[in-house]
């Protein structure tokens, strides 16, 4: 048989060199957690059963005496896991990679390594562009837990403090409904013969979505208004029973405050929350009704909300009680710790498995989505344009 009526060319018959497969190097990582100094946070980024799991795969973890205090691990909790605990603060920020749950301070910055790893919130509205610029000056690879993707394309980090965030703010009303100095005296819930609490819940995002769970489960009545219909769709079948749900309408949504005793906002947007209920339409809510404004990190739904802490967490405003504290899941500090913790530890082990960052990141997009900051060059397109900073596309760093 000639070679023309083979099926291969000819250059497919020739000796062909052996591609044998590279197995990735692992490495070992040795991180640091700093005790948070931010005002009013109490979460840490790993819990004890974490940084055990590391340590048990030859991983180092420094952490700063005090740091999981706030959310009730104690440092003897640390230590028996492996973890080395040090009051130096110094020298946790001089290991490699640094875990926080707020992002770093200038101050913080300033005690880094050059080439660190920087692991942490970014919370971009509270950001300044000297941050950004002096991440860039120690050439540090920065990772948003807000910007990491999952398998399914959703923020895992984001959505599992906004599951926390929804399920708090029923808790939350249910507590400021008690008898005190102003509260109604009434019980959240549906008991014989005594008519449900009316809830109404502005958006039907995560947030809004275990707002309704929960306040279901305590036998609420519930309304949700949202203009998004595939979003009110979702939730419907989410929640597998069918509730009243809306879009945003004055009228229908003027109707529906006048006779509710708990208004939840859990509304997002690109930049500011839109301002949906406005203070005329607060004036005819209920005297004693509770407004518990999720959405306060970004400006707040509500025209009447004001920014307030976790130790004067309420005002009152048109004889109705408003609660309106930034960072809810930092009241729940334990809970929240747990999530993050959940979430961060398989990354911390799939970066090490991958032999460090760098590889990690060439084979999982959706960990890649999560750095903004590559050794000091500023890879996210949306800081650019917000800060007025030169970007690069990560896909041309890292091959």
């Amino acid at each position: 048989m000639s070679i023309t009526n083979t099926p291969f060319t000819k250059q497919q018959l020739l000796p062909q060199e052996e591609k044998l497969e590279i197995t990735r190097k692992r490495s070992n990582l040795f991180i640091g957690i700093p005790k948070e100094i931010s005002h009013q946070e109490r979460r840490i980024c790993l819990t004890p059963d974490a940084v055990n799991l590391l340590t048990y795969h030859g991983h180092r973890v420094m952490i700063e005496a005090g740091a999981g205090l706030s959310s009730s691990y104690l440092d003897k909790e640390y230590s028996e896991a492996g973890a080395e605990i040090t009051n130096d603060t110094k020298k946790v920020f001089s290991c490699p990679m640094i875990l926080k749950v707020e992002p770093a301070t200038t101050f913080e910055i300033e005690m880094m390594n050059p080439q660190t790893i920087l692991i942490s919130a970014i919370q971009i509205k509270t950001r300044t562009k000297c941050y950004f610029e002096a991440l860039a000056k120690k050439k540090i690879t920065a990772l948003a837990f807000e910007y990491i993707k999952d398998e399914d394309g959703t923020y895992p980090a984001v959505k599992s403090l906004s599951e926390i965030a929804g399920t708090a703010s029923i808790l939350i009303a249910a507590e400021l409904m008690i008898t005190n100095e102003f509260g109604k005296g009434l019980l959240f819930g549906n008991i014989t013969g005594v008519p449900p609490t009316d809830v109404v819940i502005l958006g039907a995002g995560t947030v809004g979505e275990f707002a309704a769970k929960t306040a279901i489960g305590l036998g609420a009545s519930v309304k949700v208004f949202d203009n998004s219909i595939t979003k009110l769709r979702r939730l419907q079948n989410n929640l597998n029973q069918r509730i009243f749900t809306s879009t945003i309408q004055p009228k229908s949504l003027l109707k529906a405050l006048r006779r509710c005793d708990v208004a939840i906002g859990a509304m997002r947007g690109k930049e500011r929350c839109p301002v949906i209920v406005t203070e005329t339409m607060v004036e005819h809510m209920k005297k004693g009704a509770v407004i518990v404004d999720v959405s306060i990190d970004t400006g707040g739904c509500f025209e009447t909300s004001e920014v307030t802490s976790h130790e004067k967490p309420t005002f009152i405003k048109n004889n109705v009680l408003h609660y309106c504290v930034p960072n809810i899941p930092s009241r729940y500090s334990k809970t929240a710790s747990l999530s993050i913790s959940n979430i961060i530890s398989p990354y911390l082990m799939h970066i090490a498995d991958n032999g460090g960052i760098e590889t990690a990141i060439r084979f999982d997009t959706g960990l890649k989505h999560g750095i903004y900051m590559y050794h000091g060059i500023l890879t996210n397109s949306a800081i650019g344009e917000w800060f007025d900073l030169p970007n690069n596309d990560i896909n041309l760093l890292v091959f």
